[in-house]
């Protein structure tokens, strides 16, 4: 049986990291002396352009082998898409997610989502970004999960679009966040059942027509049931999307 440890849990195994000597660029040099990178996880020497140490970063919880479709660990590591997704594909053409919705990564985005750490959004998603090394055709644009006003005003800022700043520099790929809009008020996904999540968001976003684009990738801090992502590419599927990506920085396990 797994036994999935809290944040307090975790960093009681972080290891302290040994000194290494790293080879900079003289604007890397400038740079670091003057903002060095900090582990946001431990407080230590970050390394180079991450705000992460080498021992924190080897404790991540990364996805591995997943359904092309899904994002959900597979089983047999030679089947490229799972029993469920064979039988029943979702609005989706692919999902990409760097990693298990487990700690310290849950950490990471519950203190940028509800403590407002912006500088966690720059790790996640440079993280995010990483994991398109050996990515299919890039999108033509990244378009983050919007929130509605209400939820904005409450929060004063969107944690997917801020993430999606950072992967959309990285990458190259043009941001729209203006093309959809939240236009029903939800109550809150991770308080509901599987069920009860795809009701609650049902009908609740707007897509401006006629659609600029035919492959674009969908961006979200964490995946749970898909229920909101799937909403999301139905709306864009029937706006005229071709190819309908969706991005992660964690997918939730079952």
């Amino acid at each position: 049986m797994k036994i999935k440890r809290s944040w307090h849990e975790w960093t009681e195994h972080i290891r302290q990291p040994k000194n290494q000597e790293q080879v900079y660029s003289w604007s890397r040099i400038i740079q670091n002396l003057v903002f060095p990178p900090t582990c946001l996880l431990c407080g230590d020497q970050g390394e180079e352009k991450l705000d992460l140490c080498r021992n924190c970063r080897e404790t991540l919880p990364y996805l591995g082998n997943t359904c092309r479709t899904c994002g959900l660990p597979l089983t047999q590591s030679d089947l490229p898409l799972c029993g469920t997704c064979l039988k029943e594909p979702p609005p989706f053409d692919r999902m990409i997610c760097a990693f298990r919705y487990e700690e310290p990564i849950r950490h990471l985005i519950q203190s940028l989502k509800f403590r407002s750490r912006h500088a966690n959004a720059r790790l996640l998603g440079t993280l995010l970004a990483e994991s398109f090394d050996t990515a299919p055709a890039l999108p033509e644009v990244v378009i983050p999960v919007p929130l509605h006003p209400f939820r904005y005003r409450e929060r004063r800022f969107n944690q997917a679009l801020e993430i999606a700043r950072v992967v959309s520099s990285q990458l190259s790929i043009r941001l729209d966040y203006a093309t959809c809009h939240r236009i029903r008020p939800t109550n809150a996904q991770a308080q509901l059942h599987a069920e009860e999540r795809r009701k609650n968001i049902r009908e609740a976003f707007a897509i401006s027509s006629p659609l600029a684009y035919r492959h674009i990738a969908l961006l979200d801090d964490v995946v749970t049931t898909g229920a909101t992502v799937s909403e999301l590419a139905t709306q864009f599927r029937q706006a005229g999307a071709a190819r309908i990506d969706v991005w992660a920085c964690a997918r939730a396990l079952p």
